[in-house]
């Protein structure tokens, strides 16, 4: 399992990915993290949502009422234009990032 810290600055790249795939709701949306990361991440519930807060604020996703469910309305998420801007640049900087720790840790010679 990774650690939170080696992994918190994408948490935002994580949720964004998952809302391309469409509109969903935070429980399915940790459930998906989880299954794309075979299980090796898993993200805190208070996290996601202070992430969900954070991405609504600056206009990358917007909230809307789902269904009902035990008397509650589920709240619904989806990606807007600005947040598919946003992860492309999210990807871009993973990429950079890759690069640069990849100039530091070098895979043994066989």
């Amino acid at each position: 399992m990774i650690g939170s810290d080696a992994i918190r600055g994408y948490n935002d790249t994580f949720i964004l990915t998952v809302l391309l795939e469409g509109d969903s709701y935070g429980y399915a949306i940790s459930k998906r993290i989880q299954e794309i990361s075979e299980s090796n991440y898993s993200i805190k519930e208070t996290t996601l949502y202070s992430a969900f807060n954070r991405l609504e604020k600056n206009g990358y996703i917007e909230s809307f009422p789902g269904q009902i469910t035990h008397g509650k309305k589920r709240t619904y998420y989806r990606l807007t234009e600005a947040g598919k801007i946003y992860l492309s640049e999210k990807i871009a900087e993973w990429y950079l990032t890759k690069k640069v720790v990849e100039c530091f840790i070098k895979e043994e010679a066989e």
